[in-house]
C-alpha cells in the first residue's frame, strides 16, 4: 500500500469517528490535494480532476467538497492565495500544536509547521498592542 492511500484510509477512520463519510468524490479530491504536493484552486483541483479522471466536476461541488474536507480538519485553507493544501498531520494519532503556513512566493509549495503557545501568545500581545488583533493564526 503506498503512502498516499494510508493517508486516504487514516482520512476515511476519522471520518467514520466523527460519524461524517469520506465519498469516492471526497476522496479523489483529497488524494489530488496529497498527490499535487502544492497549494491549488478550487478550479485548479477541478482541472486536475478533469485531467485525471477523464470526467468533469462543478466548480461549486468542488467547493463543497473542500468545506467537508475542511469542516474534518483533512485540508486547510490558505486564504493568503485562496488555495487548499491537504494537512500534513491527516495520519498523526495527537493532538497538534498551532500551524502556520509556509508558502513559497514562486512555486507555492507549503509546508506546514508547527508553533509553540507561547510564540502565539506573543505574536498575539503583539499584533494586539501595535492595534491590530490578530484575525487568523496562520
Amino acid at each position: 500500500m503506498d503512502a498516499i492511500q494510508r493517508v486516504i484510509d487514516r482520512a476515511e477512520r476519522r471520518c467514520k469517528e466523527n460519524s461524517s463519510r469520506l465519498t469516492k468524490k471526497r476522496k479523489l479530491a483529497l488524494s489530488l490535494l496529497l498527490k499535487s504536493g502544492k497549494a491549488l484552486s478550487a478550479y485548479e483541483l477541478v482541472e486536475t480532476y478533469k485531467t485525471a479522471l477523464g470526467d468533469t466536476m462543478p466548480a461549486m461541488s468542488m467547493y463543497r467538497i473542500l468545506e467537508f474536507l475542511m469542516a474534518e480538519n483533512l485540508v486547510h485553507r490558505l486564504d493568503l492565495i485562496n488555495k487548499y493544501v491537504a494537512c500534513e498531520h491527516i495520519k498523526c494519532e495527537h493532538a497538534h500544536a498551532q500551524t502556520q503556513f509556509l508558502i513559497c512566493g514562486q512555486c507555492q509549495k507549503v509546508k506546514e509547521v508547527t508553533i509553540s503557545a507561547s510564540i502565539m501568545d506573543v505574536l498575539k500581545k503583539n499584533t494586539s498592542d501595535a492595534g491590530f488583533p490578530l484575525r487568523a493564526h496562520n
